[in-house]
Parts: C-alpha cells; sequence; structure tokens
C-alpha cells in the first residue's frame, strides 16, 4: 500500500509536464507563423518597390515567394493552432427569430440608412451608428446569456400514465463573472424528414422560464408533469431561447440531452375493471376451499368429512352437525394473462386493446396491493410465479411496451399457460370458441368485444 502513493503523485506531474510541453509546442508554432508571415510582407513589400523601380522580373519572383511563403503557413501551422482551440465554444450556434418591437426597429433602421444616405447628414448617420451599435450589443450580450447553461433533468423511478409525477428541472450556469437572464427551456420542434419514423414523444410540453442565475450557480424549477399515455418518451435536446437585453430578437441555442422514461399504464380502477373484479373474485373464492389454516366457511356435515373437522359450538347452536371448511394454501395465486394477438387495426380494436392493457395493469397492482402470488404471461414474455411485488414492475414494463400482434387470419390461441398453478386470468381477442374446455373450466377468460363501443 505505500508503495502505490508515488505513483498516485507522479502521474499529475506527468500529465502536467506534458501539458507544458505540447503549450511550448504550440507557443513556437505561433511564433513561427509569425515569423513566416513578417517574411511574406517584407516580401511583398520588395515587390511593390522593385515593380515601381521598373524591376519586373525580380517582382514577379519576389511576390510569387511571399504568396508561396504565406501559403506553407497558412497549411503547416493554422490547422495545428486551430485544432487547439475551442472553437465549438466560440462558435455557437443560435437561431434568431425577430419580434413585433424587432421588426419596428428593423424598420426604424432602414428608414433612417435610407434618409442619410440620400441626405449625407452627419446627424443622421449618428443616429444610424447608434441603432447599429445597441443591435450589436443585443447579440452579443444574448450570446453570453446562453453560452455553457448546462440543463439537468431528474424523474421519478416508476412513472404511471395520467397520474402527476413531480419532475426536477436544474439550469446550471458555469460563468465566473457574468449571470445568465430570462431564460425560456423548451422541447425543439422539428418535423421528422420524410421517410424517417417519427421520434418519441418528448417529455416536456410547456416552456419554463427563469428570470435570473448568477454566476456560478443553479437555479431549479420543480414541476408536475403528466403522461396522457403509456409508452416511451425521450428528450432529445433543449432549446434555451432569450430576448435579453431589448427584446428585438429571440436569440435560442439547442441543448443537446438524451433522457428517456418508459410510462408505465395507468392502474387506477377503471370501469372494466369494477366491472371483472367481482366475477374474478368470485371465481378464485369458488376454487378456494381446500386443505389449509384459515377458515372459510361453515357448512353441513357430509359423510366423507372428517370428524376432527366438525364445528362443535356451530353445531349446537343449530342442533345438527356442521363442519369447518379451510381455504387452501394457494388460494391468492394468480396467472395473469394478456393475448396481444388482434385481428384487425381498425379504430375500434385498437381502442379495445387498450382498454384491455389498461384492465390488465389494474389487476395486476390490485394483487399487488393485496400481496397475492402472481404470474404474467403475454407473447414473448413470462415471469415466475412469485409474489406479486417481485413480478409487478416488469409486468407493468411490458404492459408499457406492449403492440397489438395483427393476425388477420384468425389463427389459433397463442400460448396460455394451462398448466401453471394458480386461478388463470385471461383477456383475448379470440374468437369464444376457440378456448380448450380445461382451460375455460379453470380460468376467468374477458374477451375484448365485452368493453364495447368507444366513447
Amino acid at each position: 500500500m505505500p508503495a502505490a502513493a508515488p505513483q498516485n503523485a507522479v502521474k499529475p506531474l506527468a500529465t502536467a509536464a506534458a501539458r507544458r510541453e505540447t503549450d511550448w509546442k504550440a507557443w513556437q508554432t505561433f511564433l513561427l507563423a509569425l515569423f513566416g508571415l513578417g517574411f511574406a510582407l517584407l516580401l511583398a513589400l520588395e515587390a511593390t518597390a522593385l515593380r515601381e523601380s521598373g524591376q519586373f522580373g525580380l517582382a514577379i519572383t519576389s511576390a510569387l515567394a511571399a504568396l508561396a511563403l504565406a501559403a506553407v503557413v497558412a497549411v503547416g501551422t493554422v490547422p495545428y493552432l486551430a485544432r487547439r482551440t475551442a472553437l465549438g465554444q466560440l462558435m455557437v450556434r443560435l437561431e434568431y427569430e425577430p419580434t413585433r418591437a424587432g421588426l419596428i426597429y428593423l424598420l426604424v433602421l432602414l428608414a433612417i440608412s435610407l434618409g442619410a444616405v440620400n441626405t449625407g447628414n452627419n446627424l443622421l448617420y449618428l443616429v444610424l451608428a447608434s441603432l447599429l451599435a445597441a443591435l450589436l450589443v443585443s447579440g452579443v450580450v444574448s450570446r453570453l446569456v446562453l453560452e455553457r447553461v448546462e440543463i439537468e433533468l431528474a424523474l421519478p423511478e416508476h412513472v404511471f400514465a395520467r397520474r402527476p409525477v413531480r419532475a426536477r428541472l436544474t439550469l446550471y450556469n458555469p460563468k465566473r463573472f457574468f449571470p445568465s437572464f430570462a431564460i425560456t427551456l423548451s422541447t425543439p420542434r422539428r418535423k421528422p424528414a420524410r421517410g424517417q419514423p417519427s421520434p418519441p414523444r418528448a417529455i416536456l410540453d410547456e416552456p419554463v422560464y427563469w428570470d435570473y442565475i448568477p454566476g456560478q450557480s443553479a437555479r431549479v424549477r420543480h414541476l408536475e408533469l403528466t403522461f396522457p399515455s403509456r409508452g416511451p418518451y425521450a428528450q432529445r435536446a433543449f432549446r434555451l431561447a432569450t430576448r435579453f437585453p431589448f427584446g428585438l430578437l429571440v436569440k435560442a441555442r439547442t441543448v443537446p440531452l438524451r433522457q428517456e422514461v418508459i410510462v408505465l399504464p395507468a392502474v387506477e380502477p377503471t370501469a372494466e375493471f369494477y366491472e371483472v373484479l367481482p366475477l374474478v373474485s368470485g371465481e378464485v373464492e369458488s376454487l378456494a376451499k381446500g386443505r389449509g389454516h384459515d377458515l372459510y366457511a361453515i357448512r353441513d356435515y357430509r359423510e366423507s368429512d372428517s370428524a376432527r373437522h366438525v364445528d362443535w359450538k356451530a353445531t349446537a347452536r343449530a342442533q345438527r352437525l356442521k363442519v369447518r371448511e379451510f381455504t387452501r394454501e394457494d388460494e391468492r395465486r394468480v396467472v395473469l394473462v394478456l393475448d396481444a394477438r388482434l385481428g384487425q387495426a381498425d379504430p375500434l380494436s385498437l381502442e379495445r386493446f387498450e382498454k384491455a392493457v389498461d384492465l390488465c395493469s389494474c389487476l395486476a397492482w390490485h394483487f399487488y396491493e393485496i400481496g397475492a402470488e402472481m404470474q404474467f404471461v403475454t407473447q414473448g414474455f413470462e415471469t415466475r410465479m412469485e409474489r406479486a411485488s417481485e413480478v409487478i414492475y416488469p409486468a407493468l414494463e411490458r404492459l408499457a411496451l406492449v403492440e397489438p400482434l395483427l393476425d388477420a387470419d384468425g389463427a389459433h390461441p397463442g400460448r396460455l399457460p394451462a398448466g401453471s398453478p394458480g386461478f388463470r386470468i385471461v383477456l383475448t381477442n379470440q374468437p369464444r370458441g376457440s378456448i380448450s374446455t380445461d382451460l375455460w373450466s379453470t380460468s376467468y377468460v374477458v374477451f375484448f368485444d365485452s368493453f364495447g363501443e368507444p366513447r
């Protein structure tokens, strides 16, 4: 361990030494370029003097030598020095859009310039110069306002559709002395090129405004975002715009920032959920009797019942033998199946498919809240039978990304786990007579056409 410390200490020194050596090479190249350009200037002046004295041959030779030397300097030193310059920061691309006040300003500027040219009035030239200077100052100051501003967007780990979430948006101004004023942050509105797929839906829809950000400090905005539907959302870039200082032009800068989020389906109970849940609960309870520890019901004695299950208190009250029934140990083992095959892609079928996805997510969330064991199955995806808390978010993420599988021929039903333990809830668009008898007898099947017409 002690021997490692000197090695770690040497690396920064070596790096600093290499940087100093590189800087010295850059200075040497820069001084050599200045010397070469100065000598080329002397040759050009000499060529001028020789031409005036009538020595045209020597003048041409001197001029060609000056031109060749300038070309050598341009090719040999300028690219090297340019690579060492942060041109990307110096050449920040800004978009300009005139405001109403800016259009009036430009019209006044044009009128004064025409008057100054036609009359030659020095006072008009002075006013014109002042207006142009104000326009130049506006461009320089707005560039400083937008320069080097950094953005950070933080979202919760799990985001649900149609449920408001709190997001944190931070703007950081790393400039030491110059603050930033009147910045509006929004999403760039760009149409996809012809033949290109449409970009994912943007995370931020509404613009956010910051009035003042001091140098080397950050300002935070807490936003309430609501995503209307499930699926992927992505933010490829942000647009920073300002009208500072005079409001004549809207200057904007696009800042790349890749931010992605998968919006899970809504888990708030729907009308279909309230219709299906009592029926599902009844089906589960009808299959829940068995050997366990929790009391299920008290009923009349049968010849096949064991005497140890007789409830003597209930027998004494009813004056006939009563026995206790117990719940099965696996009464809360549920297999949730979404058959994603869809016969047609018409609006009615697509809306029914979305309702089926919402119902499936509501049922999954219900079984998660009651602490059941659950398995989720759909085409190309299957979880194991585990506590719902272990599989709920993988299942919801799959439901967020699931797309209908178009099957115009109406092929046989997809893979349904008929042999899996637990009660099966199947959501499918297949014909009612296509479900096998063994699956039908141990499952509750929800058909897409039971969701009714779209509103």
